[in-house]
């Protein structure tokens, strides 16, 4: 009911107008053609139309035709009376129902009908209409309330015909024999099941029917008990899920093509949140939004149901973050630490390596015991698959899971994706694994939702998005958690990247996920074209968990390493224009100089943790002094050379325990000082 009906309908509500009054009131309008045009033209005054309603209608209509005709109501008059009737019926506690038949029903059988509407609804009187539809075949489709009880044959037959359908493609699949007779034989025992099951296919649903469509989004009237982000079934059979949800109305965004639907098409729900099948089949194989396989490889067996929307855990099933999660970069591990559980986020201007470092982070995973997800969200179908050839050539994709919902499919697939990747993820956590997720990227994700929310009515604010755009990703992204035993002792840590726009991180988007998430690693364009890579900016990025997401050696060798990089950057512009500098800040830059090109990194060749530690123990410990900044990368390569030779005990002590205490520092000296003298 809109707000102007009810203003109207108030009104003969106070004058408690009868159903003989109405029907009166239809026959004058219906009989006088051009009345309607009379009342509602604003070229006849005020009083004109009061003179012609006081002699043409009975009292009780006066002050309501009145209203209407100065509101501009007259061509909604239909709509309001009916309205009307239905808000008599409530009030009365009657209901109304609509019965399409083949064959008229005896009377006993509109009396046993009646007694069950009844019942089913509670309510003291029912009204029945019977309209004859011979479409249905046979049986008979009734219609009470929100609720269509179909017993047709037509509906049992389309269902018969579907489920015969899936059946002999399964069959087909699954037949790795010639056999004829074998076929004959299942067919026919499919067929019997079919008919068994006839009369049980149908039965009561709460249903809709569409009163606007159009670029993915149907307005559908009806199912007063539909569940925000429920599934629901087009009769085309194609779904979708409920986004809006009004007085009398519910908004759904379609999850495919809207081909065959119209206005008045039938919607049906399914009371089934929106979920996603799992299983450990899903290692390896490339995903749409929807968890269908789009690599090729075959269908994927579903374990277990998981909605893709769900609640975060509580902070009494948490537990603290203290387990890292090593992205094999050495910038980022010894200085931006990211623990088992923690939300870091990526962020940069486009082409600055966003993507390359999540990339990494998944290939550093081997052998970690560690699961990843990877969310493609509005990248080109290309781009994913360089991602995932990427992958398959490091040995990743074993214990890897691709969602992508490409920049050409409709923004409710790139809408639902996260959500979707979430699924599987927490999937991989209730079994008690530690669990990587990546988002790529949630900008686009964010335009994905303006998009479809304006198409949904909702009002625009900030740069065009919606008011609810920052819940949108904070009940995301507070899904990812480092669950206590109790509850598992899984963890889901997230990497979600945003991009901005010419480096400017106070837009709505990304200022929206820097507060949700505990920290970001802010890759910088101007670094990355000077060929810092990655073009980290120590300066503005941070991680809140910090040093307890880093082992106890990591801790030890890198304790001053930030401090150091912002002097140096400090002292740098200072001296820029200096041609004489004191000893001091010469050694200042010269250390500096060659902790930048030590930080340097190629792509997709993450540093083991042992070699991490030798390095910046090096490094800050004087045994790369006097070392040319050219020359820093051969002597690296050359000093692991030699402790992979001569050290290997250092190198697996530093792995099983973790630490660095007073006896490895020695041996580690001596190696250190042997592979400096050499």
């Amino acid at each position: 009911m809109t707000a102007s009906n009810k203003d109207y309908i108030k009104v003969l509500v106070r004058k408690d107008v009868s159903e003989d009054t109405i029907r009166d009131t239809k026959r004058i309008l219906s009989s006088c053609s051009d009345l309607p045009e009379t009342l509602g033209s604003p070229i006849v005054t005020e009083e004109e139309k009061r003179n012609i309603i006081d002699k043409l209608f009975p009292e009780d209509m006066r002050k309501f035709m009145m209203k209407v005709s100065l509101g501009g109501a007259l061509d909604r008059i239909d709509e309001i009376f009916a309205e009307y009737a239905e808000l008599c019926l409530e009030r009365q506690g009657s209901i109304k129902a609509v019965v399409r038949y083949v064959t008229p029903l005896t009377e006993s059988q509109q009396e046993d009908l009646k007694g069950f509407i009844k019942d089913k609804f509670s309510r003291r009187d029912v009204h029945i209409e019977y309209r004859k539809d011979t479409d249905i075949i046979g049986g008979f489709i009734l219609n009470a309330g929100d609720y269509e009880y179909d017993k047709s044959y037509r509906t049992s037959l389309r269902l018969m015909k579907n489920s015969l359908r899936q059946k002999s493609a399964a069959m087909h699949e699954n037949d790795q024999t010639d056999s004829v007779i074998r076929n004959t034989g299942d067919i026919i025992s499919v067929l019997k099941s079919e008919v068994q099951d006839f009369d049980r296919k149908s039965g009561a649903t709460e249903t809709g029917f569409i009163t606007r469509m159009g670029d993915g989004i149907a307005m559908v009237h009806g199912m007063n008990h539909v569940m925000y982000g429920e599934l629901v079934e087009f009769e085309t059979g194609v779904r979708g899920i409920v986004q809006n949800i009004e007085t009398k109305s519910v908004g759904v965004v379609l999850l495919g093509s809207d081909k065959g639907l119209t206005e008045g098409s039938t919607v049906v729900r399914t009371c089934k949140r929106a979920g996603i099948g799992v299983s450990k089949a899903l290692l390896g194989r490339v995903v749409d939004a929807l968890g269908a396989p789009i690599d090729g490889l075959g269908d994927i067996r579903a374990d277990e149901y998981f909605p893709i929307e769900r609640e975060a855990p509580g902070v009494v099933e948490r537990k603290s973050v203290s387990v890292p999660l090593q992205t094999g970069i050495l910038a980022i591990d010894s200085m931006f630490p990211i623990g088992r559980g923690q939300r870091e986020l990526i962020i940069g201007d486009r082409q600055t390596g966003k993507t390359s470092i999540a990339v990494d982070t998944i290939i550093n995973q081997k052998g970690q015991d560690v699961i990843c997800v990877y969310v493609a969200i509005g990248q080109k179908s290309s781009t994913v698959a360089k991602v995932v050839n990427q992958l398959k050539s490091c040995g990743a994709m074993e214990y890897t899971v691709v969602v992508s919902a490409s920049a050409s499919e409709p923004a409710p697939f790139q809408y639902i994706a996260p959500y979707s990747g979430t699924a599987i993820a927490e999937y991989f956590m209730s079994k008690g694994k530690d669990v990587l997720i990546v988002y790529d990227d949630l900008s686009k994700h964010a335009v994905a939702y303006r998009a479809m929310s304006l198409l949904l009515h909702r009002p625009p604010g900030r740069e065009a998005y919606p008011g609810d755009v920052f819940y949108l990703h904070s009940r995301l992204l507070e899904r990812s958690s480092r669950l206590d035993d109790e509850h598992g002792g899984g963890s889901l840590t997230a990497l979600p990247i945003i991009e901005t726009l010419a480096g400017d991180v106070s837009a709505y988007i990304p200022t929206n996920v820097i507060s949700i998430t505990d920290g970001q690693i802010y890759l910088e364009s101007e670094l990355f074209n000077a060929g810092i890579r990655p073009a980290v900016n120590v300066g503005l990025s941070v991680s809140r968990v910090g040093g307890a997401a880093q082992t106890k050696a990591m801790k030890k060798v890198s304790g001053t390493l930030r401090i150091d990089l912002a002097q140096f950057k400090e002292m740098e512009i200072f001296t820029q224009f200096s041609s004489e500098l004191d000893p001091a800040t010469a050694q200042m830059l010269s250390h500096g100089h060659m902790l930048t090109e030590l930080l340097k990194q190629p792509l997709y060749h993450p540093i083991p943790h042992h070699e991490q530690v030798i390095l910046l123990y090096a490094a800050t410990k004087g045994y790369m002094k006097g070392v040319e900044t050219k020359d820093v990368k051969a002597f690296r390569q050359k000093l692991m050379d030699y402790m992979r030779v001569y050290g290997p005990d250092i190198i697996k002590d530093i792995d099983e325990k973790k630490i660095l205490d007073d006896e490895l520092c020695g041996r580690l000296d001596s190696v250190l000082t042997a592979a400096k003298e050499s």
